[in-house]
């Protein structure tokens, strides 16, 4: 049906894309809702919630368009996707958040949360840059490659939830404590419907994608890199610049440092490990600057005594994207 929708012409694309954002945020929202409402039913701690139904929950929108994008075998959309997203998150959310409130970071973030996302950023780069010694034809993510960061993502949920319980005072749990007290049947039919969602949605955006950028004569990466890696971002954008506005900046580092590790370890590891995932023309440089703004958070973070990315340093996030963006659509 949606092959047949798109025939109408480029128009009909870009409305599904929309359509199709609106039902997975909306569906990524349900099943949350759903799930940690039938989690505390059985006793759950916020705690585990928190750190399990709540954040996966925040990847689902970028997990099910890989899972479309690797079974459309549309693999430089599965890439771009998480690149993309990870670029957005920190050089433009976090910088407007910065712009709007400096962002205060906390010491868990700048010692584990920061590092980790550089780890997960240049063992990508490594990935696409050099040529594997296991002898896979050509360079990408194998499913060797995914599975080292899936292995790395369950030592970083290890290491997060000891980290917790050690110090329940530091977990953000406020989406959880929100939870309304739902029926059993209230909270399955919320699952349902964010799956269906869910579904729905990540059709919609990797069929639009792809058939845009075949209309537009541009690769899948440039679609991917910008229009889905921007859609699927805007949770994170939407709940960082109001983190911003209410001083509560330390919560919006932490949800976009938390989701660059996600998309990483969780969300590119696990397409892989389905589907090998080749390198195309400019991964390098996307890589390239999607670890180099989790360097450049890490250093703002460090480099003063109130250990947060100042005004300033949110203009320098948002130059250095425009600068790479520029840079990225000439050279198509």
């Amino acid at each position: 049906m949606i092959d047949s929708l798109l025939a109408y012409g480029w128009w009909v694309g870009a409305i599904c894309i929309v359509v199709g954002f609106v039902a997975l945020v909306k569906g990524a929202d349900w099943l949350v809702d759903g799930a940690s409402a039938v989690a505390k039913r059985f006793g759950i701690s916020d705690l585990v919630i928190g750190l399990t139904v709540v954040a996966f929950g925040t990847s689902m929108p970028e997990f099910v368009v890989n899972m479309f994008s690797v079974a459309e075998g549309s693999t430089d959309l599965a890439i771009t996707n998480i690149l993309g997203s990870n670029i957005i998150n920190t050089l433009v959310i976090l910088g407007l958040t910065a712009l709007v409130y400096p962002v205060v970071s906390q010491k868990r973030s700048r010692d584990f949360d920061i590092p980790m996302s550089i780890i997960a950023g240049v063992l990508v780069l490594s990935f696409v840059a050099i040529q594997s010694p296991f002898g896979e034809s050509a360079r990408g993510i194998s499913r060797l490659g995914g599975i080292i960061l899936l292995v790395l993502f369950c030592y970083f949920l290890y290491n997060t939830f000891v980290h917790a319980k050690d110090h329940p005072e530091e977990v953000q749990s406020d989406e959880v404590q929100s939870t309304k007290e739902l029926t059993i049947g209230k909270a399955c039919a919320l699952i349902f419907g964010g799956l269906v969602g869910l579904v729905i949605g990540g059709e919609l955006i990797v069929k639009s994608a792809v058939d845009i950028a075949q209309r537009c004569g541009v690769g899948e990466a440039v679609i991917g890199l910008t229009i889905v890696a921007l859609g699927t971002s805007l949770p994170e954008l939407a709940t960082s610049v109001i983190a911003a506005t209410k001083k509560n900046s330390d919560i919006a580092l932490g949800n976009v440092i938390g989701s660059n590790i996600f998309n990483v370890f969780f969300v590119l590891a696990t397409s892989a490990t389905i589907r090998p995932l080749p390198a195309y023309k400019g991964i390098e440089l996307d890589a390239l600057v999607a670890v180099s703004g989790s360097i450049l958070v890490w250093l703002f973070v460090k480099t003063n005594k109130e250990r947060e990315v100042k005004r300033w340093g949110g203009a320098v996030l948002l130059l250095v994207y425009i600068a790479y963006l520029t840079y990225r659509l000439m050279t198509v």
